[in-house]
Formats: structure tokens, C-alpha cells, sequence
């Protein structure tokens, strides 16, 4: 993490630097470089099929829509865990999560069948038909991958849990917020506190709790837990609300909403977390009205609940054209991000339809 300043920046945003007007901050990680001459990274494909074990038919299970990846390194390699939308059903188009492997970075091999989808269990209530959405990942001080997704039963957003020790084979734990209260909310969107140890992303205990920001409101909500699994959200001074941790901003990228992106980084300056802004016409008045841009956030690493810092502006946003048109236009979605060769990768959903990465040094 650099002090770097916008002006300087500007003259080389051809060569793919993502420039802001304003000076940046020497706490944020980056600067980021889209990685244009490979964006898209992945896209939809049609010939990989699968037979869904609620349809009891076989579907091509990424022939719509992939995007909003979630990353890890494992054995030397990146691999990327991948929402993939298929073209049946009501809602035309069940996601379910795929799994690609790179050895750079950049150029990945998925495998021809998703790793993580809805079945006929426990979870099904909740998963069908819309499916399990929007990975983040990190790592246990014992080796586990812990998932945080979303699944969408057609009304409601729920927030979920699962667990793995290959990312292969995967443990579905339930409900982040178990409790009768909370079950039939909406939630969604967790992005759990880690350090960095070497290019593992390690949950971080502060206080004796495991800490998770979460939701796509005007305002960022916490949640805590003892174990990765089981979590609580931290209530508001409203009887039955939630705190509010960071808020949207009249004027600003984020004036709609403000969504987690990756997992949020333990730093010596505090708790480093990007995210995913939403504009309306109260905002930037630059940008298109319903776009998504990245802005970062940082929080007081004994408290995490304590907002320090935020950025000014936006770091990154919708400006190619698979970034700009497709399923949802004017989207850059930031939700996976790894350690790898030195380098920050960070990866991200274009228009909800295909995937791109922008990288930066350490």
C-alpha cells in the first residue's frame, strides 16, 4: 500500500489505471490496473452441462451468466469460485457456484460441473430456484475454507454458511443468522475480518469474536460470532435494528447502497474493506444513475465497528463494454481478491455477466 496522488495517475489511465479526482489515501490497498488485454477473464459458456438433482434434468449450467467470483490460493495455483447462471426455470436462470484453477492469475481451467448448488436438503428451502449466489472466502487457523454466500428462494435473500477442506466437497452449515429473529430477513453480502499469512486469508478473531460485515442497505451493517458459523448481528439503538457501521452518501458513488466486496484485511492501519457502492440520482452525477463502482472503507482494528476513514471518491468503475452492457448494465462488482506472485489480484463481476480482473503490487 502506496501514497499515490490522482493527478499523476491521470495521464496514464490509458494504459489501464484506474485514476480518481481526488489525492488517495496511504492506508488503501492498490493502485489497481484493469487487466484489459485479458478482460474478460471468463464468460458464459453452453456446451458444459450438469444434471440438477431438484430439476432431475440435465441443464447447461453456465450458459447464461457467470460472475461475482470469490478467490483463493491453494497449492501454488488461484482458483476461483464462480456464480453461473443457466436459462430455465421462472426465474430464468438458477445460479449455482463453479470452480476454475490458474497458475498466473489470469488464464483459468473450470471444471465442466459446479461444486456448490442447490440439492434436495435441508437448505433447498431456501436455495430453489433461484440458487446459491455470490461467494466470499477465507480460511480457518485450521486449514478450513469458510463460505459466506447468498441464496434466493424467489423472495427473499438469505446469507449462508458452508465449509470445505478441498473446495471441492462442500458442508452446508445453515443460515449465518440462525436465530427465529433474523431467519426470515434479508440478508446477504459477508465479508469476514482475516490477516494475511503469506497468501492465506486467515479469519481473525478481535476481542475474543470473529467479526463480519454484511448487507446491500444505505447503510453497513456487523454481525460476530465464536466459531465461523454461527453468527449475531450487532443490534442498532432502534428496538430490532441493526448498527449501522458506514452509510451511503448523498452526492457520492455509494448514495443508493453500500455492499461488502471481498473479505475485509487486518492491516497495521486498520481494517482495510473494498466495496461495492451504488449510485441513484442523488449521487455522482458523473456517473450513470444506477451503476456500481468500488470505494474502500477503513475501521479501527480494535474495534470493528468504529469507522476511521473512507475514500472520497471511487477507484474503479464501469467503462468497457462488457463492463457497461449485459444482464445488469453499468457494473463493475468487486467480490474476490488474493495475494498471488506479490501482486493483489482483485476480481470482479462486469454487468453481471462476465468476469474481469484488475491487479496491483503489495
Amino acid at each position: 500500500m502506496k501514497r499515490y496522488i490522482s493527478f499523476l495517475l491521470l495521464f496514464i489511465v490509458p494504459f489501464g489505471v484506474l485514476a480518481q479526482s481526488t489525492l488517495e489515501k496511504p492506508w488503501m490497498i492498490g493502485p489497481f490496473r484493469k487487466q484489459n488485454a485479458a478482460n474478460p477473464i471468463l464468460d458464459a459458456q453452453a456446451g458444459t452441462t450438469f444434471f440438477c438433482p431438484v430439476r432431475q434434468d440435465t441443464v447447461r449450467w453456465e450458459e447464461k451468466d457467470v460472475f461475482n467470483p470469490a478467490a483463493v490460493v491453494r497449492n501454488g495455483n488461484v482458483y476461483m469460485l464462480y456464480r453461473a447462471e443457466d436459462t430455465v426455470g421462472k426465474f430464468n436462470g438458477t445460479s449455482r457456484l463453479g470452480l476454475a484453477v490458474s497458475a498466473d492469475g489470469i488464464h483459468f481451467t473450470r471444471r465442466p460441473t459446479p461444486v456448490f448448488y442447490p440439492e434436495n436438503d435441508a437448505m433447498k428451502l431456501y436455495e430453489w430456484e433461484g440458487g446459491c449466489e455470490d461467494p466470499r472466502i477465507v480460511e480457518s487457523s485450521n486449514g478450513v475454507y469458510v463460505m459466506t454466500y447468498t441464496t434466493y428462494d424467489g423472495d427473499k435473500a438469505r446469507l449462508c454458511v458452508a465449509t470445505s477442506k478441498d473446495l471441492l466437497t462442500w458442508q452446508k452449515q445453515g443460515l449465518a443468522f440462525g436465530q427465529e429473529m433474523y431467519r426470515n430477513g434479508w440478508s446477504k453480502s459477508g465479508a469476514i475480518v482475516c490477516r494475511q499469512r503469506g497468501s492465506r486469508m486467515v479469519a481473525q478473531k478481535i476481542n475474543g469474536l470473529y467479526w463480519m460485515y454484511w448487507g446491500d442497505q444505505p447503510d453497513l451493517r456487523i454481525a460476530t460470532s465464536p466459531d465461523l458459523l454461527h453468527w449475531t448481528p450487532l443490534g442498532g439503538a432502534a428496538p430490532g435494528g441493526f448498527r449501522a457501521v458506514a452509510q451511503s452518501r448523498l452526492g457520492k458513488h455509494d448514495a443508493r447502497l453500500i455492499e461488502p466486496g471481498p473479505f475485509a484485511l487486518l492491516t497495521s492501519a486498520g481494517i482495510v474493506l473494498i466495496y461495492n457502492g451504488m449510485n441513484n440520482k442523488q449521487g455522482d452525477p458523473s456517473l450513470p444513475e444506477h451503476a456500481y463502482t468500488g470505494g474502500q472503507l477503513l475501521f479501527d482494528k480494535h474495534d470493528p465497528a468504529k469507522l476511521l476513514d473512507r475514500t472520497a471518491s471511487y477507484f474503479i468503475k464501469p467503462d468497457q463494454p462488457y463492463e457497461t452492457q449485459g444482464q445488469v448494465n453499468q457494473v463493475v462488482f468487486l467480490e474476490g481478491m488474493v495475494s498471488f506472485k506479490g501482486r493483489w489480484f482483485l476480481y470482479y463481476g462486469t454487468a453481471d455477466s462476465k468476469i474481469g480482473v484488475a491487479t496491483a503490487p503489495q
